[in-house]
C-alpha cells in the first residue's frame, strides 16, 4: 500500500489533485482512498488531502500518520519543514513545488534518507494558465518520481474531472510538463 500527503493551501486544488490520483488508480484496476483534511479555514488556509493506493482492498479506515510520499503543492509551506516531515517514513518520496530548495529541507531529506524531488509548478501554471493552479502540475511530477499509476490514466481521469475541453488540454500540457521537468534534489 502506498500512502501520500498533500500539502497546500485552500483553493489551490490540493482536494482536485488526490482525488484526480485517486481516480487514475482506479482506472487501473487499483483500490483507493482518498479524503480531505480540512476544517471552516477560508481560502487560502493550509489543507491536507490523503490518497491511499493498492493491489488489494483497503480495510483501514483511520488517517495517513506515516506517508510513503508527501507532495507539496503550495513552495510558501516549505518553510516550515517539521511540518511537512512529521511523520514520514525514511527512505519516502517528497515532491516539491519550488525552483530553489532550502537547505534546512535538504538536510532533512538527507537525515530521513528521503528522496528529493522538485519541479517549478508556479512557472508552469503561470506559462500555461496564467494562473497559479499548481496542482496538476504536482501530479505530473508525482506519477514521474514515482510511478504510481501511468500518465495516460492520469490524463483520462483529468478528462472525467474537467468537461471543459480547452481546460482538459491546458491540464495535460500542465502534467507532461513537469513529468518532463521533475529533477531530484542532491
Amino acid at each position: 500500500m502506498i500512502e501520500i500527503r498533500w500539502h497546500g493551501r485552500g483553493g489551490q486544488g490540493v482536494v482536485t489533485a488526490s482525488e484526480i490520483l485517486a481516480k487514475a488508480a482506479l482506472l487501473e484496476g487499483k483500490f483507493v482512498q482518498h479524503w480531505p483534511m480540512f476544517g471552516p479555514e477560508r481560502r487560502g488556509a493550509p489543507v491536507n488531502a490523503f490518497t491511499r493506493i493498492d493491489e488489494e482492498p483497503i480495510d483501514m479506515h483511520f488517517g495517513v500518520y506515516n506517508p510513503d510520499i508527501v507532495v507539496v503543492i503550495d513552495p510558501t509551506l516549505l518553510i516550515n519543514v517539521e511540518s511537512i516531515t512529521s511523520g514520514i517514513k525514511e527512505n519516502a518520496l517528497m515532491v516539491v513545488n519550488a525552483s530553489k530548495i532550502h537547505s534546512n529541507l535538504i538536510e532533512k531529506a538527507r537525515n530521513l534518507n528521503l528522496s528529493l524531488y522538485a519541479v517549478d509548478a508556479y512557472t508552469i501554471a503561470i506559462d500555461i494558465f496564467n494562473r497559479p493552479f499548481y496542482n496538476t502540475p504536482m501530479l505530473g511530477a508525482l506519477i514521474k518520481v514515482s510511478s504510481i499509476v501511468s500518465i495516460n490514466s492520469i490524463y483520462k481521469a483529468v478528462e472525467e474531472k474537467f468537461k471543459n475541453k480547452v481546460l482538459v488540454e491546458k491540464n495535460k500540457e500542465a502534467i507532461k510538463r513537469a513529468y518532463d521537468e521533475v529533477k531530484k534534489v542532491e
